[in-house]
């Protein structure tokens, strides 16, 4: 059965909870704080772990305390953590996360260990014919580089989720069979203003720009939009679902994780868009990044 391959961040996630975020020089109460999993990558492998998918999972922390808290939990969510690396003298990932009443959140990284990573690192798992290798921005663009050019020459499905928002180099590109961005990182890709409000027409020419055969597809992530996805001419559009947002961190990585498990099970793009859709739903009504990623059975009952 093919497996999911992430490659990326690992964090330790301190989230504050807040009425409302501060304006610069302000000071603002909080409500709760909390200490969660997390980083773009580990968000990913745990949510392809738990939608159904062989999962493994590469990066680097440090040799605090929260390295083995992070490996731990990667464990318990079913994740194969051994191509994990631990840096000596170095402090894991930490992201500091304020998140607002209406459950929108601002974050400061602290990259840590995560900056260590090294194009070697991609060897340290294996990788087959038919497996999806998932990589982003929050580690070196060397070891990004490693990850997507190793799966390639494997015969892996390639994934690229271009955060945090940057332009996107054509050796990248040439090896990205699925990229998947928000409008921000869309317009940072594109070079042209995107925003939440932007109409499908808006969308497909910003993706246009890109030019990406029906071989590849561009996915772009809408909040309670959605999605759209784009294969050559053809565009589909995934709707958005009604639901009661808590905290919006990782609904992005939640999506990608879990689109990401269906093509390793051998899903349409359509169905695998329609599951991952669902899936960060569910995400955004619970709190925290990792620990919020649903189960299969949950999308499921919730897409029945």
């Amino acid at each position: 059965m093919a497996r999911v391959i992430v490659t990326g961040s690992i964090n330790m996630d301190i989230v504050v909870s807040t009425a409302r975020h501060p304006r610069p020089g302000e000071t603002v109460g909080g409500s709760e704080l909390h200490f969660f999993p997390g980083g773009k990558g580990a968000n990913q492998s745990v949510a392809a772990a738990r939608a159904g998918a062989d999962t493994a999972f590469v990066g680097a922390v440090g040799d605090d305390r929260f390295g083995p808290e992070l490996t731990s939990f990667l464990a318990r969510a079913g994740v194969d953590g051994t191509a994990v690396r631990v840096v000596p003298g170095v402090s894991t990932g930490v992201a500091l996360i304020v998140v607002d009443a209406h459950g929108e959140n601002s974050i400061v990284v602290v990259a840590g260990a995560n900056d260590r990573l090294e194009p070697a690192d991609a060897e340290r798992v294996e990788l087959d014919r038919g497996d999806v290798a998932v990589t982003q921005f929050e580690v070196p663009l060397p070891a990004t580089l490693a990850a997507l050019e190793l799966a390639r020459a494997r015969g892996a499905t390639t994934m690229l989720n271009a955060a945090p928002a940057q332009r996107v180099s054509r050796d990248v590109s040439n090896l990205t069979d699925v990229l998947v961005v928000n409008e921000i990182e869309l317009s940072a890709i594109a070079q042209q203003p995107v925003t939440r409000d932007s109409t499908l027409e808006e969308l497909r020419a910003a993706v246009s720009t890109l030019a990406r055969d029906a071989s590849h597809v561009t996915v772009v992530t809408l909040g309670d939009r959605g999605a759209v996805a784009s294969m050559g001419d053809r565009l589909v559009e995934i709707t958005g679902r009604d639901v009661e947002v808590v905290d919006t961190t990782g609904a992005g990585d939640c999506f990608v994780g879990s689109l990401a498990a269906r093509l390793a099970a051998g899903d349409a793009i359509e169905s695998g868009l329609e599951f991952a859709n669902v899936a960060a739903s569910i995400c955004v009504g619970r709190a925290g990044a990792g620990p919020s990623m649903p189960t299969a059975a949950e999308v499921r009952e919730r897409h029945s």
